[in-house]
């Protein structure tokens, strides 16, 4: 379980834990529950230590304060919350740019491409109300993406759908044969779900490797 937490909250923990055991009681997985709660800074946790300093402690459960990360840390997950409680125009800018750059490099799948670049300039759009699309684009360098090969193999005319055999069948393949190539490259199964616009369920199975047939 993953939570994104920017605002206080008082009853974070009990939602968190109580959703946890419900899901435990419901569902009985077969593999260990684990908990992470991100923070932009530690000012904003509210730990409700009588009720939970212990569960607080457990190796199964990490805090991370996403302020407190090195620059250098590389995972995707790490670098899109950064660009999320980027204080300045400038800086955010500078990160969108870069995990753009960085994301057309690293996916071969241009349908984890396009949906990758649209979340990072809907990030963008949310953090600068103030600026049109059309700016944001040109704050991108789209003009200069526009020349490249990937650009027009994937956002010409506005249609993917007819690169990829007009078929919806041909684009849930294509999302579900990233989904492996995303985990490797360090990004979550909620990130990825949010990517790909893909229910969480369905991209864990596509993440669960299948069962040895029996001899």
């Amino acid at each position: 379980m993953v939570e994104v937490q920017f605002q206080p909250d008082d009853s974070l923990y009990y939602r968190v834990f109580g959703e946890l055991f419900l899901y435990l009681r419901q569902n009985q997985p077969p593999y260990p529950w684990r908990v992470v709660v991100i923070y932009p800074h530690r000012s904003i946790e509210r730990e409700q230590g009588l009720q939970f300093a212990e569960m607080l402690q457990l190796s199964r459960v990490s805090r991370i304060y996403l302020d407190e990360l090195e620059d250098s840390d590389d995972s995707w997950g790490i670098q899109v919350l950064k660009l999320v409680i980027e204080p300045t125009e400038n800086a955010a800018t500078a990160r969108a740019k870069q995990l753009i750059n960085r994301s057309i490099s690293q996916f071969t799948a241009q349908e984890v491409q396009r949906e990758f670049i649209n979340l990072i300039e809907t990030i963008i759009v949310y953090k600068l109300p103030q600026k049109s699309r059309e700016e944001i684009q040109a704050m991108f360098g789209f003009s200069e993406l526009k020349q490249t090969r990937f650009y027009q193999d994937v956002f010409s005319e506005g249609k993917l759908e007819g690169k990829l055999e007009g078929k919806l069948e041909g684009k849930l393949e294509g999302k579900l044969e990233a989904i492996p190539k995303m985990i490797q490259a360090g990004i979550s199964l909620e990130l990825i779900s949010t990517i790909l616009e893909l229910p969480i369920e369905t991209v864990r199975q596509a993440a669960t490797p299948p069962d040895e047939p029996n001899s």
